[in-house]
């Protein structure tokens, strides 16, 4: 069989500057699972909320490994909250963690959970990771983030696999919902104008999107209706001093009742 080479040692490149990475490689406590390359997206998505008195809430806390890892990368002013279905990972509180124990999949306990925590400066989704869970979770918890607030769902190779409900392009798994996401990120452009101004969520608090290899993070931030400006005054094209999204869609041909789907 064929050995798969590797032109570098992931864990050599980035173990000099990251502290997620370093921790992870002499850490000889409760077991961390982690795909290596998850350290350079962690790192690079929450350094700025380090040393900050921030409330993060990791959802598959399992053996408490990373609930410990994540205690010494963002520092005490941290409060640390877990979530799994494995009532054992209660444990846990004997750390000074706390945790609750519930099915990520029932709206029902998210309900129950957000009014004892109604808002997270960052979720972070390591759960069960079948379709249904994560796009449960998503849907439940985006909303509870504070403005300038992360989302990280990582695993998100399983919306490939049969055994959690995935399948390449098949309707309904998360990679699918994010591909929509797009849409109603955008939904300005497309929507009808009633809809984007009065229900588009998306539209108005989801900032970016990056896609890593299995892991989408999602940024919330509220946003202005878009608007173009102009500023100077050589120009050999007559350009307009200001044009909303609303005069760009009538501009360019879309209806104010919205766009229909194309092939």
């Amino acid at each position: 069989m064929a050995t798969i080479m590797h032109p570098y040692d992931p864990t050599e490149v980035q173990a000099e500057t990251n502290p997620l990475l370093q921790y992870f490689m002499r850490h000889s406590g409760p077991v961390i699972h982690k795909w290596v390359d998850y350290f350079d997206v962690y790192h690079r998505t929450f350094q700025r909320f380090r040393g900050k008195p921030i409330k993060f809430l990791e959802i598959g806390v399992q053996n408490g490994g990373s609930a410990h890892m994540w205690r010494e990368y963002f520092g005490p002013q941290a409060t640390i909250i877990g979530v799994d279905i494995d009532p054992a990972c209660k444990a846990l509180e004997n750390d000074g963690f706390e945790i609750w124990i519930g099915d990520q999949a029932d709206p029902d306990f998210w309900e129950n959970f957000l009014r004892v925590h109604p808002q997270f400066d960052i979720v972070l989704d390591d759960g069960g990771h079948t379709m249904e869970q994560q796009i449960v979770t998503f849907e439940s918890l985006f909303p509870a983030l504070v403005d300038g607030g992360v989302y990280l769902c990582e695993d998100t190779h399983t919306s490939y696999f049969p055994m959690h409900g995935g399948g390449l392009r098949k309707p309904g798994t998360f990679h699918e919902y994010v591909k929509e996401l797009v849409d109603r990120m955008h939904a300005w452009y497309h929507a009808p104008i009633a809809a984007v101004a009065e229900a588009s969520y998306a539209a108005k608090n989801l900032y970016a999107m990056t896609v890593f290899d299995s892991i989408v993070v999602m940024e919330k931030r509220l946003k202005n209706m878009p608007v173009a400006l102009a500023r100077g005054y050589q120009s050999h094209t007559p350009v307009p001093l200001a044009l909303t999204f609303l005069d760009t869609r009538r501009l360019f041909g879309v209806p104010d009742e919205g766009s229909e789907p194309q092939g």
